[in-house]
């Protein structure tokens, strides 16, 4: 395997955790003001972006664009049930488990042969 084909992967699940942030961050903080939310938001994202661009362009020359996409949903599941229990400090319930392992199974078919 490529060290692209290596890095991708890798590099999506930073930028992941940059846009989870940019996007959900906030919801911890809502006493504060809209726009400053807003304003850092788009702050985090542009990380997001300068790290997620390159990921997929470099990811092109091994996965193709259903891989990569597939990979970024699997991934921002994954981010995202971190996020939501040791960030916003949510539950994670059965139903989300058995949700999640059919997308990821749904994922599977998009890698195979």
């Amino acid at each position: 395997m490529s060290l692209q084909a290596l890095l991708t992967p890798a590099m999506l699940l930073v930028s992941n955790v940059f846009m989870t942030f940019a996007w959900y961050g906030h919801l911890k903080h809502k006493g504060s003001v809209l726009m400053l939310a807003i304003l850092a938001s788009w702050s985090i994202a542009f990380f997001e972006y300068c790290i997620a661009v390159p990921a997929n362009r470099w990811g092109s020359d091994y996965f193709n664009t259903a891989q990569l996409k597939t990979m970024q949903e699997v991934i921002t599941l994954l981010v995202f049930t971190c996020f939501s229990v040791f960030w916003l400090k949510e539950s994670l319930t059965i139903n989300h488990l058995i949700g999640f392992a059919l997308i990821a199974a749904g994922a599977a078919f998009v890698f195979r042969g």
